[in-house]
């Protein structure tokens, strides 16, 4: 993408904003009520922001990178062109401390056991990162203990764990959570952060592991295999944490579920391990193999940037409803069969950074301000694990005791208009009526998620302002399309899931795109959000949420 488009972008949002600032009358009432704005939402502008994000010149929007550079820049000019102020004091960024750690060689592992032993290959058999910027990690003959789906969850009187020794040990687990096999186990088909692999790691650390390895299984984790190599076979990102002192594992990684099945074989046992696992009871065992594995690592420490901008509240400016989505994507990394090696992220997640400044432009042609201030917060290093969401959630730059709500958008619907729209986390807060409501309004429905044992509130940046309290929300596409029905609509989406997600196909088509659909899904965040931003209710958590009693303290603060 050229230079001129890139500037043509940003003279896009100017020019289409002032157009936007034109528009509209009516009272205050009408303003929360009404639809004023919706119809400045563009498809054309939508369009074309995700042409400039998306573009090869921004080289995936890899944090650290020039892309990043290009990125923030573009988001910063643009806010500004739409006569937003800046979200951090004078400036329109934030600050994100990171380490970036890559590999300094090729990674090994070996499998010794009593009648055989064998080398693993690389990306092909496993994957295995560090987040210890320890020059070199080593583990010799390192003892293998099997423990089910590694989870210890007292509510649900499962523990994988008990009677087991893992200290300094290699911990060999599977991906989701037992309900994924059961539906009377945990929350059924719909998977809790017990499940999502950022927990597994986490644990086995607070065991006192040395290493936990995740064994691959596409539909339980819900992606392929090549996602797990896209995403993390190379240079990974980490917050900086120096100073911390909270034990890391030294591996972590993945392993091929072909791959466990011969481990398993080679320690005498084989694939009915896996399937006993899942039964409440199963006690984890040691297994009689070992692992030895090496990795070289560099390290370098930098900073990445959050994008923020407001609207000032015109009556409550100390209230803050938060708009957010990644900028991020993957970078520049394994060219595929086509040899394209650039990650441009143009659903994921060029279309939800595009959202945020239509958004942004609808509301400035509002004729009046909202009551409450209003964040567009664009974060950094989602695809590394959620890290600018993280960092914001611990370094908030707006108290999030007086946040009243966050609306996360991740990836748009481009496959064109849906009777439906789904989001991730039912039974969570307030926000689902209110989106309910508008979506009623519209002729719509809800649909139940679509793949509930993906985990997907877990792995989108609304995550990290719930566990801070916040009731958050991100809607996804639906997938009963107007014309074509339910099973064209998954189609679409599994074509997605399999085929672009975290891979260079993942680029902006005009011939194929249609964003009609996600047009109208913005329109209705957009509503929520106006409504929340002219209004006064606080929405709150439901009974039995996890996050409730975060956000029942933090209302004693607003007293």
């Amino acid at each position: 993408m050229t230079n001129s488009l890139f500037r043509a972008g940003v003279f896009l949002s100017l020019a289409m904003g002032a157009a936007g600032c034109g528009q509209g009358g009516g009272s205050s009432s009408a303003t929360q009520g009404g639809e004023e704005g919706l119809s400045v939402l563009s498809k054309d502008s939508l369009a074309a922001h995700i042409q400039v994000l998306a573009s090869d010149s921004f080289q995936g929007r890899r944090p650290f990178t020039a892309g990043e550079d290009r990125t923030v820049d573009y988001l910063s000019r643009s806010f500004a062109a739409l006569g937003l102020e800046p979200g951090n004091g004078a400036g329109y960024t934030q600050d994100v401390p990171m380490v970036e750690i890559s590999p300094a060689g090729t990674p090994t592992m070996k499998i010794q056991a009593p009648k055989t032993s064998f080398d693993l290959k690389t990306l092909d058999d496993f994957v295995i990162w560090t987040e210890r910027p320890d020059a070199v990690i080593n583990l010799d003959r390192n003892a293998v203990v099997f423990a089910g789906f590694g989870v210890v969850a007292p509510e649900y009187n499962w523990n994988d764990y008990a009677g087991l020794d893992v200290k300094g040990k290699t911990v060999l687990v599977m991906v989701n959570d037992p309900g994924y096999y059961d539906s009377t186990l945990f929350k059924g088909h719909t998977m809790t952060y017990y499940g999502r692999w950022t927990y597994k790691y986490e644990e086995a650390a607070r065991q006192g592991a040395a290493a936990c390895l995740i064994i691959h299984n596409t539909g339980a984790a819900s992606y392929p295999f090549q996602v797990v190599q896209s995403s993390n076979g190379g240079v990974k990102l980490h917050l900086d944490t120096r100073g911390n002192g909270q034990y890391q594992l030294a591996l972590q990684g993945w392993i091929t579920e072909e791959t466990g099945k011969k481990l398993l074989a080679a320690a005498g046992k084989d694939s009915t391990l896996l399937t006993a696992a899942r039964q409440k009871g199963f006690k984890g065992q040691p297994l009689d193999v070992k692992l030895s594995a090496s990795l070289k690592v560099k390290e370098v420490y930098n900073k990445s940037h959050n994008v923020i901008a407001r609207i000032t509240g015109s009556q409550r400016p100390d209230e803050y409803v938060i708009y957010s989505a990644h900028w991020d994507h993957l970078g520049i990394g394994k060219p595929d069969e086509k040899g394209d090696s650039i990650y441009n992220g143009a659903a994921d997640n060029a279309s939800g950074t595009a959202a945020l400044l239509e958004l942004a432009r609808a509301f400035k042609s509002l004729p009046e301000k909202p009551a409450r201030t209003v964040i567009f917060l664009a974060v950094t290093a989602e695809e590394q694990g959620l890290l600018g969401s993280a960092w914001y959630g611990q370094h908030p730059v707006y108290p999030l005791a007086r946040t009243v709500a966050n609306l996360n958008i991740d990836v748009l619907n481009t496959y064109g208009p849906t009777k439906d729209i789904t989001y991730s986390g039912k039974g969570q807060s307030d926000l689902e009526d209110l989106l309910a409501a508008e979506v009623k309004a519209k002729g719509r429905y809800i649909a139940p998620e679509d793949h509930p044992e993906a985990g997907h509130y877990f792995r989108s940046d609304h995550f990290n302002f719930a566990r801070a309290g916040v009731p958050s929300l991100t809607a996804d596409g639906g997938v009963d399309d107007v014309t074509k029905g339910t099973s064209f609509g998954k189609q679409k989406h599994d074509e997605y899931t399999a085929q672009r997600y975290h891979q260079p196909s993942d680029e902006y088509d005009a011939r194929t795109w249609d964003l009609t659909g996600g047009l109208e899904d913005l329109g209705l965040i957009y509503l929520l959000g106006k409504k929340l931003a002219f209004g006064s209710a606080w929405p709150q958590w439901k009974a039995g949420s996890e996050f409730k009693a975060i956000r029942d303290s933090s209302a004693q603060e607003r007293k």
